[in-house]
């Protein structure tokens, strides 16, 4: 089978990686095909690669990325406008970012007003026309769209053909307008968000994320551990759980916070003296292993379930990892054996404190939740639990 993979990534990573990189927004399609991947943020090349190495012909797409995206249509003689230098794209400021966090439960109600005023991001037409060929070009046999509102229905509908399948993967809130009517199926890593897909009408499986082991193969030798405690993730306005956690954290022990989305915050808020720059893929990676402690909190959308990326990238690289105790969580980790928990922001604290003065504990810990992310919770068993659901439902 042709499998396409069409993937998102955040506005700020992609302005971290194009103002890290001169002039890479001027290299070829392929150049910067591989300083995405090879960054190793979110899911880098892990779908592809382990749909290739299960014998089937896969591409992924970064459907965000404008630089890329130019660089691909005009290599194929398309005539489409420069994209912006990545110094010319802003980032929401504080005002933005609390206007966010405080119209967080109107969102659905007004997201067609905020996508008029640029405070959602929406699919060009330029950007709906170079997708449009790039699926052509491939023409795949099933196309994987993890971006179900920038990637919308509309836009299926356009590609939809007999015989050819359309998965929706998603793992946050679902927009009330959303159609399931060019998809064949769904999978979701959270259970309220399957079920939600389910009521709207749409066949959709449980399916978690995973750690790839070639991360292991990519990164250097493990560094000194000479982080106590460690927090790397975002601050947007769906972590309010989050950020209760944090500045309990951080009025208690010293602890050094890796934020994106960090704009909008009080200025009174204890975060801030905690604040560090922040890191993504390789550099996220290098803060996870430094650390003797590093920490997980789901976003609210998560609905009390465990599902997020932080399980399997801390893991895998064999972190000690402290995460909230939510009802699921001993279905993918034992607690206590294979990872840390808490149940409360005090009880957070409780444990940092513990698990900072028992070293053993800390680090059987550890090397227990590496071997059973490697052994069951890999991009390879995901690949193959998705060829499954194809099999199930075409």
């Amino acid at each position: 089978m042709r499998i396409l993979i069409l993937s998102a990534d955040y506005a700020s990573y992609l302005t971290w990686l194009y103002r890290g990189t001169p002039n890479l927004e001027h290299a070829s399609y392929a150049e910067q095909l591989y300083a995405r991947v090879s960054s190793l943020f979110g899911i880098a090349d892990f779908y592809p690669r382990n749909f290739t190495a299960l014998g089937h012909d896969a591409s992924q797409i970064f459907v965000h990325n404008i630089w890329m995206q130019t660089a691909w249509a005009q290599e194929r003689g398309m005539n489409v406008p420069l994209a912006p230098s990545p110094g010319e794209i802003g980032q929401d400021t504080d005002f933005v970012m609390h206007l966010k966090r405080r119209l967080r439960p109107y969102r659905d109600a007004l997201t067609p007003l905020a996508k008029k005023m640029g405070l959602v991001k929406a699919m060009s037409s330029t950007g709906r026309d170079i997708l449009l060929a790039q699926i052509e070009a491939f023409d795949p046999d099933v196309i994987l769209n993890q971006d179900i509102e920038f990637v919308d229905s509309d836009f299926l509908r356009r590609i939809r053909r007999a015989n050819r399948i359309i998965i929706a993967q998603h793992g946050g809130q679902v927009p009330d307008s959303f159609d399931p009517s060019p998809y064949t199926f769904g999978i979701s890593l959270v259970p309220s968000i399957v079920e939600t897909l389910r009521n709207k009408g749409l066949r959709t499986e449980y399916c978690h994320l995973a750690f790839d082991p070639s991360v292991l193969e990519r990164l250097p030798p493990p560094p000194p551990k000479d982080i106590d405690v460690s927090f790397v993730g975002g601050l947007s306005s769906g972590h309010t759980q989050r950020i209760e956690m944090l500045e309990a954290v951080a009025r208690a022990v010293p602890v050094n916070l890796y934020l994106s989305n960090f704009k909008g915050i009080p200025k009174n808020s204890p975060l801030h003296a905690h604040a560090r720059p922040e890191v993504w893929g390789r550099d996220m990676y290098d803060v996870l292993r430094r650390s003797k402690i590093t920490l997980n909190s789901h976003i609210d959308a998560a609905g009390g379930s465990a599902a997020n990326m932080r399980l399997y990238e801390a893991t895998g690289v064999g972190s000690f990892l402290l995460t909230d105790n939510l009802r699921n969580l001993s279905s993918l980790f034992q607690p206590g054996i294979h990872v840390g928990v808490y149940d409360s922001p005090s009880d957070c604290v409780a444990k940092i404190k513990y698990y900072l003065t028992h070293e053993t504990a800390r680090e059987e810990i550890a090397k227990a939740g590496q071997q059973h992310t490697l052994q069951h919770h890999t991009y390879r068993h995901r690949t193959q639990q998705i060829l499954e659901l194809i099999d199930k439902y075409r």
